[in-house]
Protein backbone atom coordinates (compact mmCIF):
# COMPACT_ATOMS: atom_id res chain seq x y z
CA UNK A 1 0.00 0.00 0.00
CA UNK A 2 1.46 3.09 -0.86
CA UNK A 3 1.61 6.60 1.46
CA UNK A 4 -1.65 7.88 -0.42
CA UNK A 5 -3.53 4.70 -0.11
CA UNK A 6 -2.61 4.81 3.73
CA UNK A 7 -4.08 8.32 4.08
CA UNK A 8 -6.84 7.61 2.07
CA UNK A 9 -7.68 4.51 4.49
CA UNK A 10 -6.41 6.27 7.75
CA UNK A 11 -9.45 9.17 6.92
CA UNK A 12 -12.00 6.48 6.11
CA UNK A 13 -11.46 4.92 9.40
CA UNK A 14 -11.30 8.06 11.22
CA UNK A 15 -15.01 8.81 9.50
CA UNK A 16 -16.08 5.20 10.86
CA UNK A 17 -15.60 5.36 14.27
CA UNK A 18 -16.65 9.33 14.14
CA UNK A 19 -20.17 8.30 12.93
CA UNK A 20 -20.27 5.15 15.59
CA UNK A 21 -19.27 7.93 18.21
CA UNK A 22 -22.65 10.58 16.77
CA UNK A 23 -24.63 7.57 16.44
CA UNK A 24 -23.80 6.64 20.34
CA UNK A 25 -24.10 10.01 21.74
CA UNK A 26 -27.42 10.26 19.09
CA UNK A 27 -25.80 13.50 18.09
CA UNK A 28 -27.87 12.45 14.73
CA UNK A 29 -31.26 13.07 16.26
CA UNK A 30 -30.12 17.27 16.91
CA UNK A 31 -27.64 17.13 13.44
CA UNK A 32 -29.50 14.98 11.36
CA UNK A 33 -28.00 16.82 8.09
CA UNK A 34 -24.12 16.50 9.50
CA UNK A 35 -24.48 12.96 10.62
CA UNK A 36 -25.80 12.29 6.92
CA UNK A 37 -23.36 14.37 5.19
CA UNK A 38 -20.19 12.49 7.02
CA UNK A 39 -22.29 9.17 6.40
CA UNK A 40 -22.09 10.33 1.85
CA UNK A 41 -19.07 11.51 2.74
CA UNK A 42 -17.63 7.52 3.62
CA UNK A 43 -19.58 6.08 0.68
CA UNK A 44 -18.49 9.45 -1.41
CA UNK A 45 -15.04 8.29 -1.09
CA UNK A 46 -15.23 4.72 -1.43
CA UNK A 47 -17.28 5.27 -4.65
CA UNK A 48 -14.58 7.41 -5.75
CA UNK A 49 -11.44 5.56 -4.97
CA UNK A 50 -13.10 2.48 -7.01
CA UNK A 51 -14.07 4.56 -9.71
CA UNK A 52 -10.21 5.84 -9.47
CA UNK A 53 -9.29 2.62 -9.61
CA UNK A 54 -11.50 0.63 -12.13
CA UNK A 55 -13.05 3.03 -14.10
CA UNK A 56 -10.85 6.31 -14.48
CA UNK A 57 -12.46 7.17 -17.99
CA UNK A 58 -15.65 7.90 -15.48
CA UNK A 59 -13.67 9.50 -12.86
CA UNK A 60 -14.58 13.17 -13.69
CA UNK A 61 -17.99 12.82 -14.35
CA UNK A 62 -18.43 11.07 -11.07
CA UNK A 63 -16.02 14.08 -9.30
CA UNK A 64 -18.54 16.26 -10.73
CA UNK A 65 -21.78 14.46 -9.94
CA UNK A 66 -20.15 14.46 -6.25
CA UNK A 67 -19.23 18.15 -6.07
CA UNK A 68 -22.83 19.00 -6.45
CA UNK A 69 -24.25 16.80 -3.72
CA UNK A 70 -21.81 17.88 -1.52
CA UNK A 71 -22.50 21.55 -1.93
CA UNK A 72 -26.30 21.03 -1.38
CA UNK A 73 -25.38 18.70 1.80
CA UNK A 74 -22.58 21.39 3.19
CA UNK A 75 -25.33 24.26 2.67
CA UNK A 76 -27.90 22.04 4.49
CA UNK A 77 -25.58 21.42 7.31
CA UNK A 78 -25.07 25.45 7.44
CA UNK A 79 -28.66 25.96 7.76
CA UNK A 80 -29.24 23.21 10.62
CA UNK A 81 -26.27 25.03 12.56
CA UNK A 82 -27.90 28.00 12.33
CA UNK A 83 -31.21 27.24 13.10
CA UNK A 84 -29.54 25.32 15.77
CA UNK A 85 -27.86 28.16 17.95
CA UNK A 86 -31.60 29.55 18.00
CA UNK A 87 -32.99 26.92 20.05
CA UNK A 88 -33.78 28.78 22.71
CA UNK A 89 -35.79 30.98 20.73
CA UNK A 90 -37.29 28.79 18.62
CA UNK A 91 -40.81 28.84 20.25
CA UNK A 92 -41.22 32.47 19.93
CA UNK A 93 -40.11 31.95 16.02
CA UNK A 94 -42.25 31.84 13.18
CA UNK A 95 -42.29 28.53 11.17
CA UNK A 96 -40.91 30.82 8.08
CA UNK A 97 -37.99 31.30 10.39
CA UNK A 98 -35.78 28.07 9.17
CA UNK A 99 -36.72 29.89 5.51
CA UNK A 100 -35.55 33.07 5.99
CA UNK A 101 -32.07 31.73 7.63
CA UNK A 102 -31.88 29.36 4.58
CA UNK A 103 -32.54 32.61 2.23
CA UNK A 104 -29.59 34.79 4.18
CA UNK A 105 -27.17 32.11 3.82
CA UNK A 106 -28.13 31.67 -0.15
CA UNK A 107 -27.54 35.54 -0.04
CA UNK A 108 -24.53 35.46 1.44
CA UNK A 109 -23.06 32.66 -0.97
CA UNK A 110 -24.65 34.22 -3.90
CA UNK A 111 -22.48 37.92 -2.75
CA UNK A 112 -19.29 35.11 -2.13
CA UNK A 113 -19.74 33.94 -5.66
CA UNK A 114 -17.90 36.73 -8.07
CA UNK A 115 -15.04 36.31 -5.77
CA UNK A 116 -14.68 32.94 -5.68
CA UNK A 117 -14.12 33.27 -9.85
CA UNK A 118 -11.17 36.14 -9.35
CA UNK A 119 -8.21 35.14 -11.61
CA UNK A 120 -6.07 34.70 -8.62
CA UNK A 121 -8.45 31.24 -7.36
CA UNK A 122 -8.78 29.95 -11.17
CA UNK A 123 -7.01 26.30 -10.99
CA UNK A 124 -8.76 25.19 -14.09
CA UNK A 125 -9.02 25.98 -17.57
CA UNK A 126 -12.71 24.45 -19.53
CA UNK A 127 -15.33 26.57 -18.66
CA UNK A 128 -17.44 23.42 -16.71
CA UNK A 129 -13.93 22.86 -14.80
CA UNK A 130 -14.03 26.55 -14.09
CA UNK A 131 -17.46 26.75 -12.29
CA UNK A 132 -16.59 23.41 -10.34
CA UNK A 133 -13.72 25.34 -8.64
CA UNK A 134 -15.48 28.07 -8.11
CA UNK A 135 -18.55 26.44 -6.73
CA UNK A 136 -15.90 24.86 -4.18
CA UNK A 137 -14.43 28.39 -3.24
CA UNK A 138 -17.65 30.13 -2.96
CA UNK A 139 -18.75 26.76 -0.10
CA UNK A 140 -15.34 27.25 1.71
CA UNK A 141 -15.35 30.54 2.11
CA UNK A 142 -19.00 30.54 2.97
CA UNK A 143 -18.16 28.12 5.71
CA UNK A 144 -15.05 30.05 7.03
CA UNK A 145 -17.56 33.08 7.27
CA UNK A 146 -20.08 31.10 9.04
CA UNK A 147 -17.23 29.82 11.79
CA UNK A 148 -16.20 33.37 12.29
CA UNK A 149 -19.71 34.84 12.51
CA UNK A 150 -20.45 32.23 15.56
CA UNK A 151 -16.94 32.73 16.92
CA UNK A 152 -16.95 36.46 17.24
CA UNK A 153 -20.33 36.51 18.45
CA UNK A 154 -20.54 33.78 20.72
CA UNK A 155 -20.56 35.73 23.56
CA UNK A 156 -23.93 37.08 22.18
CA UNK A 157 -25.26 34.20 21.13
CA UNK A 158 -24.73 32.35 24.13
CA UNK A 159 -22.74 29.21 22.69
CA UNK A 160 -19.01 28.21 23.91
CA UNK A 161 -16.45 25.94 22.66
CA UNK A 162 -18.50 22.93 24.31
CA UNK A 163 -21.18 23.58 22.42
CA UNK A 164 -21.82 21.01 19.26
CA UNK A 165 -22.80 24.07 16.58
CA UNK A 166 -19.79 25.65 17.46
CA UNK A 167 -17.45 22.86 17.35
CA UNK A 168 -18.82 21.55 14.07
CA UNK A 169 -18.80 25.34 12.87
CA UNK A 170 -14.67 25.39 13.96
CA UNK A 171 -13.85 21.89 12.34
CA UNK A 172 -15.40 23.10 8.59
CA UNK A 173 -14.03 26.74 8.94
CA UNK A 174 -10.41 25.26 9.99
CA UNK A 175 -10.89 22.79 7.28
CA UNK A 176 -11.79 25.30 4.58
CA UNK A 177 -9.42 27.89 5.12
CA UNK A 178 -6.83 25.51 4.58
CA UNK A 179 -8.13 23.71 1.75
CA UNK A 180 -9.01 27.59 0.10
CA UNK A 181 -5.33 28.65 1.18
CA UNK A 182 -4.17 25.28 -0.61
CA UNK A 183 -5.71 26.19 -3.91
CA UNK A 184 -4.52 29.38 -4.12
CA UNK A 185 -0.89 28.22 -3.30
CA UNK A 186 -1.56 25.31 -5.96
CA UNK A 187 -1.50 28.15 -8.86
CA UNK A 188 2.11 28.19 -8.07
CA UNK A 189 2.69 24.62 -8.03
CA UNK A 190 5.04 23.39 -11.02
CA UNK A 191 5.92 19.78 -10.59
CA UNK A 192 3.23 16.98 -9.72
CA UNK A 193 5.71 16.27 -7.20
CA UNK A 194 4.37 19.60 -5.36
CA UNK A 195 1.04 19.14 -6.38
CA UNK A 196 0.60 15.83 -4.23
CA UNK A 197 2.23 16.88 -1.58
CA UNK A 198 -0.31 19.73 -1.11
CA UNK A 199 -3.21 17.72 -1.84
CA UNK A 200 -1.34 15.57 0.96
CA UNK A 201 -1.22 17.85 2.96
CA UNK A 202 -5.13 19.05 2.65
CA UNK A 203 -6.06 15.48 3.60
CA UNK A 204 -4.41 15.44 6.45
CA UNK A 205 -6.58 18.63 7.66
CA UNK A 206 -9.27 17.12 7.35
CA UNK A 207 -8.05 13.66 9.12
CA UNK A 208 -6.81 16.27 11.50
CA UNK A 209 -10.68 18.00 11.82
CA UNK A 210 -12.35 14.29 12.28
CA UNK A 211 -10.17 13.73 14.92
CA UNK A 212 -11.24 16.90 16.33
CA UNK A 213 -14.92 15.99 15.89
CA UNK A 214 -14.07 12.84 17.69
CA UNK A 215 -13.01 14.30 20.58
CA UNK A 216 -15.43 17.18 21.03
CA UNK A 217 -18.64 14.77 20.71
CA UNK A 218 -17.14 12.27 22.99
CA UNK A 219 -17.19 14.48 25.79
CA UNK A 220 -20.93 15.48 27.11
CA UNK A 221 -22.62 18.25 25.32
CA UNK A 222 -22.49 22.03 27.71
CA UNK A 223 -26.27 22.88 28.38
CA UNK A 224 -28.07 25.10 26.20
CA UNK A 225 -27.50 28.58 27.83
CA UNK A 226 -30.39 31.00 27.46
CA UNK A 227 -30.17 34.06 25.27
CA UNK A 228 -29.65 37.68 27.17
CA UNK A 229 -32.77 39.53 27.16
CA UNK A 230 -31.51 41.81 24.94
CA UNK A 231 -30.43 39.27 22.27
CA UNK A 232 -33.88 38.05 22.27
CA UNK A 233 -35.75 41.22 22.00
CA UNK A 234 -33.15 41.85 19.11
CA UNK A 235 -33.62 38.25 17.74
CA UNK A 236 -37.25 38.72 17.92
CA UNK A 237 -37.19 41.96 16.37
CA UNK A 238 -35.46 40.56 13.05
CA UNK A 239 -37.80 37.76 13.16
CA UNK A 240 -40.86 39.78 12.94
CA UNK A 241 -39.34 42.54 10.67
CA UNK A 242 -38.83 39.61 7.81
CA UNK A 243 -42.29 38.29 8.26
CA UNK A 244 -43.76 41.53 7.91
CA UNK A 245 -41.70 42.56 4.70
CA UNK A 246 -42.99 38.89 3.55
CA UNK A 247 -46.48 39.49 4.49
CA UNK A 248 -46.17 43.30 3.01
CA UNK A 249 -45.13 41.59 -0.40
CA UNK A 250 -47.61 39.04 -0.46
CA UNK A 251 -50.74 41.54 0.37
CA UNK A 252 -48.99 44.00 -2.74
CA UNK A 253 -48.83 40.87 -4.94
CA UNK A 254 -52.19 40.01 -4.12
CA UNK A 255 -53.81 44.00 -4.89
CA UNK A 256 -51.75 44.37 -8.16
CA UNK A 257 -54.99 44.47 -10.81
CA UNK A 258 -55.40 41.53 -12.69
CA UNK A 259 -54.70 41.66 -16.77
CA UNK A 260 -57.72 42.38 -18.82
CA UNK A 261 -59.00 39.64 -21.02
CA UNK A 262 -58.80 40.65 -24.79
CA UNK A 263 -60.46 37.44 -26.11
Amino acid sequence: MNFDNAIWLVGIITEIVLIALLTQRRVWKTLPIFASYLVWDVLSNIAAFAIHRFYPAHYFRAYLAETIIDTVLLFGVLVELAWSVLRPLRASLSRNTLVVVAVLILLVGAAVWPFAGIQGMRGATSSVGLFYAQLEQTTAILRILFFLVLASGSQLLSISWRDRELQVATGLGLYSLVSLTAAMVNLHQTTTSEYKHLARFVTASYICCLIYWAVSFAQQEAERREFTPQMQRFLLAVAGAARSTRVALGDSHASKPSKPDRR
